[in-house]
Formats: structure tokens, C-alpha cells, sequence
């Protein structure tokens, strides 16, 4: 897969135990980047947070996984993102989303 060095990134912000169909959230929103042939996706989790409900979410020593956040980053050209936003909306029925343009400065190896 090639990246345009102009490209865009998506980032989704969910928690932990956001569902679809029975499924990780999280999961079911990269197989389907994947599945669409997008260049990347990556899923981070967060330490703490608050969304729009403003309910703390933390991991503590006592209180390990109390729904953490999660962040979903995808990159690729704007026509690839542009059609994987009517899926997303399919799949999540909360969360935040995000769009910037991004400059791609290196993408994969020398090799590939």
C-alpha cells in the first residue's frame, strides 16, 4: 500500500468496553480499516480520561480497568478516509472523532 505524502488522520476516541455486536469496539473499527485496504490503523489506550459525560475513567492500583479510553488512529489519503466515515457511523453510536490533514514523511522501509 502507498500513502500520499498529504494525507489524512483519523482519530476515534471510545472506551474500553464500547461494543459492537458483541465484539470489542475497538476491534471491529480496524478489521473493517483493514478490510478497506487503509494504509494504517493503531489503538492506544489511555491512563485516564472523561468524555461528554465527564465520568473519570482511570486505571488505579485497586480499581485496574474501570473502562479506560481508548484512542483509534488512521491514516490515509483523503478519498480512502472520506469513504470510511459513512462505516463508521454504522458501527458507533458514541465517542468523539476527529479529522486533520497530516504530512507523511516516511511510511513502511527503504525496501518495500
Amino acid at each position: 500500500m502507498k500513502v500520499p505524502k498529504q494525507a489524512q488522520l483519523l482519530r476515534i476516541f471510545i472506551g474500553e468496553d464500547d461494543r459492537a455486536d458483541g465484539r470489542p469496539l475497538y476491534e471491529v473499527i480496524v478489521l473493517k480499516a483493514r478490510e478497506m485496504e487503509i494504509a494504517g490503523a493503531t489503538v492506544s489506550r489511555g491512563a485516564m480520561g472523561y468524555g461528554h459525560s465527564s465520568r473519570l475513567h482511570t486505571a488505579k492500583i485497586l480499581r485496574l480497568s474501570e473502562d479506560l479510553p481508548l484512542v483509534i488512529e488512521i491514516i490515509d489519503s483523503e478519498e480512502k478516509i472520506e469513504a470510511f466515515l459513512p462505516v463508521l457511523e454504522t458501527i458507533m453510536t458514541s465517542g468523539l472523532i476527529t479529522l486533520e490533514k497530516v504530512q507523511v514523511l516516511q511510511y513502511g522501509t527503504n525496501g518495500e
